[in-house]
C-alpha cells in the first residue's frame, strides 16, 4: 500500500471579500519530492503556504500533512515541519550562532543540530559575525538554517531566492537539491523564477489568478511539450492548399506553416509534395516551447514574470 502524500489538499480555498486568493486548489506533494509551486506574483502561491503552516485559516478545503488533518494536528504537524516564508527573520544585533541559539531553544531540539545545520548551509565559518553585517544570501541562508534546526521531514521555502545574485541563486539551488537525497526532507519551494523550478524541481504545480492549472512531474510536464516542424516557404497560402489535400491541417504563422507531431516519413513526404508543385521550402525547423512558453499557454497570460 502506498504512503499518504506528505501535502494534500481538497478544494482549498482563501477568500478576502468577494475576491478568490485562492481557489478550490488540490496540491499533492510526495515524500521525498522537490515540489515546484511555481505562478507569477500575485499568484496565490504565498497564501497557499501560509494556508499549510496554519498561518491563514481557509475560508474552505481540507488540508492533510503527514496523512493527518491540520486542524486537528496542528501542533504535531509543525513539529514535522520547517519553514521560511516571504524573507528570513533574524535579531540583526545578534550573531548568525547567538540567532540560531534562540531558535533552537524555541523550537527544543538539541542543541548539535545547530552546527548541523549551519554546516549544511555553509555558515560555519561566519557564525560569529552579527546578522545584520551578513550579505543577503548569507540571510537568506541563515533562515533557512533555522529552517532546518529540527531536521523537518517536510521544507516549505516560499521564493528563497528572490533580490539574490546568480552566485547566491546557484548556493541555494544546489543545497535545496541536496536535502531529499542527504537528510531525507521533502521540500516544497515557491517560486516565480521559471529557469529556477525547471533545474530544481521533480514535481510542480502551476498556480495562476488562485487556480491550480498543473500538476504532475517534471517529466510529465515535459512529455506534454509535443514538438512542432515549421515549413518556411516564399509561398506559404500555395504551399497550405497542398497540405489540406494532403490531409495535414497546418497553422499559418507568418511566412511559415506550422504542423504538429510528425514523423519522419511525413516530414519528408510534405517536403517532397511542396516541392514537385514548385513551391521552394527554405527551411524545415523542429521547435520545442520552453517552460515559460508552456506556462504562458497554460496561463493565456503574457505577462511578466
Amino acid at each position: 500500500m502506498n504512503a499518504s502524500p506528505i501535502v494534500e489538499t481538497r478544494e482549498l480555498t482563501k477568500t478576502y471579500g468577494s475576491s478568490h486568493r485562492v481557489h478550490k486548489v488540490n496540491l499533492t506533494v510526495e515524500t521525498g519530492q522537490i515540489y515546484g509551486f511555481l505562478g507569477p506574483n500575485g499568484a496565490g502561491k504565498t497564501t497557499t503556504l501560509k494556508m499549510l503552516l496554519g498561518l491563514i485559516k481557509p475560508t474552505e478545503g481540507n488540508i492533510r500533512m503527514f496523512g493527518k488533518e491540520l486542524g486537528r494536528n496542528r501542533q504535531a504537524i509543525l513539529n514535522d515541519t520547517g519553514s521560511l516564508i516571504e524573507s528570513p527573520s533574524y535579531y540583526g544585533h545578534l550573531t548568525g550562532l547567538e540567532n540560531m541559539r534562540l531558535m533552537q531553544r524555541l523550537r527544543n531540539v538539541p542543541a548539535q543540530n545547530i552546527d548541523k545545520a549551519l554546516h549544511i548551509v555553509r555558515l560555519e565559518n561566519q557564525k560569529h559575525k552579527r546578522a545584520d553585517q551578513y550579505s543577503l544570501g548569507m540571510k537568506q541562508r541563515l533562515g533557512i538554517a533555522m529552517a532546518l534546526l529540527a531536521f523537518p521531514k517536510l521544507l516549505i521555502l516560499d521564493e528563497p531566492t528572490n533580490g539574490l545574485d546568480p552566485s547566491g541563486i546557484g548556493e541555494i539551488r544546489e543545497l535545496i537539491k541536496s536535502l531529499p537525497g542527504e537528510y531525507g526532507i521533502t521540500v516544497m519551494i515557491s517560486s516565480h523564477l521559471l529557469s529556477e523550478i525547471e533545474q530544481i524541481a521533480t514535481s510542480v504545480g502551476i498556480i495562476s489568478d488562485g487556480k491550480l492549472l498543473y500538476q504532475g512531474t517534471m517529466q510529465q510536464l515535459q512529455a506534454s511539450n509535443q514538438a512542432t516542424m515549421h515549413f518556411a516557404t516564399g509561398e506559404p497560402s500555395r504551399a497550405e492548399q497542398v497540405l489540406l489535400t494532403l490531409g495535414f491541417m497546418p497553422r499559418r504563422a507568418e511566412r511559415r506553416l506550422v504542423l504538429e507531431a510528425l514523423s519522419d516519413e511525413e516530414v519528408s513526404r510534405i517536403n517532397r509534395a511542396l516541392v514537385e508543385q514548385g513551391i521552394p521550402v527554405t527551411r524545415i525547423e523542429e521547435r520545442t516551447r520552453s517552460l515559460e512558453e508552456l506556462f504562458l499557454e497554460l496561463t493565456g497570460k503574457e505577462r511578466s514574470l
